[in-house]
């Protein structure tokens, strides 16, 4: 079905309301990169999110945006905590996959002499790949209070340091947790992988701050040009994906028991206030929380590698926490609807929280400048740190983009790009990498990704969020 789009602004589309959409479609992109979301469902999987009951203002999607279950990914959308739903497919399958940026005090031409040893030890000390197991084992009381505790757990097992939690989102953790609302095949999958990378997309990378491209705010953050910091992207691994599965199962028949009438079965959701909801929320939460505690067990593991490969302590050597962000999630935010400040239920699915200036959510240390927002390129291209924006939070509830998003499927990449040659287009720019076994490497190459800074012009043209830094990869390590 073809979707007729009209330019609003610059970066900035719409698709009228019609038919059953309650609230018109936006797409932020520019005028090359709408082109290529059109070429999969996500147009027609808006539309259908425009449907939903209890939709606030518009159905969003980000210049990153790819078709995806149920939502696209790239998919924001609020709703209303009377009329609205909550909806699993909005969150997706690995529940808060985020990003972490850890800078250091070492400038990049210190750290490329060390580059082959320092990735050769970061891949052996943070347990990465598909069937990888962490090198915690909890019992399950354990687990639990972690799921609760999130960031906070392993900051208090020596995981880290306290500081850490201010410089994350949710402040490290989610409240409204509740592990008895989670499966008991959801603890089973997600004890063994606690403190692991996982595979697919998700890296560590050794990064050069190329370019600052906005001096006070890069200030705030601690980032300089020539700097060598380490970029983090996980999410909650197996746990967060049996707990999506398991909800989606429960909502399923529910749509029918609350006549709800949706476009597609993969937008299963049930109103907020119902007990579904409250137990896919207070599970979700765990994962949530599960994934900011992969990332902090990891971030300590990092510091470790970089302590032993360059015999200094990673205090000395700078190492603090710059961020860590969400971009699969389902919070309950307070934003301007109608001229008046109101709290909705805002699901992020591939779209990254961009706080402008001012609020409480946002560590005191950035308050003053805006909320960090971490933007991880293809592997072997740039990564960007942007800054979020009051514009924002009234243009898409406090949205930008995630990452540089996939503009050809997994199958489609292993035959347009052999592992040898992605490898050695590395190699060729002098970046390091380990893992990425298998046809992994084809999988995650370049050119099966749209250009990340296309994507990152086209939220700084519409307003959603500034560039602050460009990064670039040194040394990859990928599962």
């Amino acid at each position: 079905m073809a979707f007729e789009t009209r330019k609003i602004g610059e970066a900035k589309w719409q698709i009228e309301k019609q038919g059953a959409m309650r609230v018109p479609a936006v797409i932020y992109a520019n005028d090359n990169l709408i082109e290529k979301i059109k070429t999969d469902r996500t147009m027609g999987q808006l539309t259908n999110v425009a449907t939903m009951p209890g939709i606030i203002n518009a159905a969003y999607v980000m210049p990153d945006a790819h078709e995806g279950y149920g939502f696209p990914i790239g998919g924001v959308a609020a709703f209303d905590l009377e009329t609205g739903v909550v909806s699993p497919g909005g969150v997706g399958y690995d529940i808060n996959c985020g990003v972490r940026l850890i800078r250091t005090d070492l400038k990049a031409d210190e750290v490329k002499p060390k580059m082959a040893e320092l990735i050769d030890a970061l891949f052996k000390n943070v347990p990465s790949g598909v069937g990888s197991k962490s090198k915690l084992r909890l019992e399950r009381s354990e687990l639990e209070k972690a799921l609760v505790e999130g960031a906070e757990w392993a900051v208090a097992k020596g995981y880290g340091w306290k500081e850490d939690t201010q410089h994350s989102e949710e402040y490290g953790r989610m409240d409204g947790a509740k592990p008895e609302f989670v499966s008991d095949m959801a603890m089973k999958r997600g004890a063994p992988q606690f403190g692991t990378l996982g595979a697919g997309n998700h890296f560590l990378e050794v990064q050069r701050v190329e370019k600052v491209l906005e001096e006070k705010t890069a200030k705030a953050f601690g980032l300089f040009e020539g700097q060598a910091v380490l970029m983090l992207h996980c999410g909650s691994r197996g746990f967060g994906h049996q707990v999506c599965d398991d909800y989606l199962r429960e909502m399923m028949p529910a749509v029918k028991k609350y006549n709800l009438n949706l476009p597609d079965r993969e937008l299963a959701c049930v109103p907020l206030g119902t007990p579904e909801a409250e137990r896919y929320l207070g599970a979700m939460r765990c994962a949530v929380n599960y994934a900011l505690c992969n990332r902090q067990v990891m971030t300590h593991w990092v510091r470790e590698t970089f302590e032993k490969v360059f015999g200094k302590s990673a205090d000395a050597l700078g190492m603090k926490l710059v961020y860590d962000v969400c971009h699969n999630i389902a919070k309950f935010e307070e934003h301007e609807v109608d001229g008046q400040r109101k709290k909705v239920c805002v699901h992020r699915k591939g779209a990254t929280r961009a706080f402008g200036p001012g609020r409480q959510e946002i560590p005191p240390a950035y308050r003053e400048v805006g909320q960090p927002v971490l933007i991880p390129g293809s592997m072997g291209t740039a990564s960007y740190v942007l800054v979020g924006t009051t514009q924002a939070e009234l243009q898409s509830f406090g949205s930008t983009c995630h990452g540089s998003g996939r503009v050809m499927s997994r199958s489609a990449a292993i035959r347009s790009f052999p592992g040898q040659d992605v490898r050695k287009s590395m190699a060729d720019k002098g970046i390091v990498l380990r893992g990425g076994e298998g046809t992994l490497v084809s999988e995650e190459a370049p050119g099966a990704y749209k250009n990340v800074d296309e994507v990152v012009g086209s939220v700084q043209a519409a307003g959603l969020s500034r560039a602050v830094a460009r990064l670039v990869p040194m040394g990859v390590a990928k599962g």
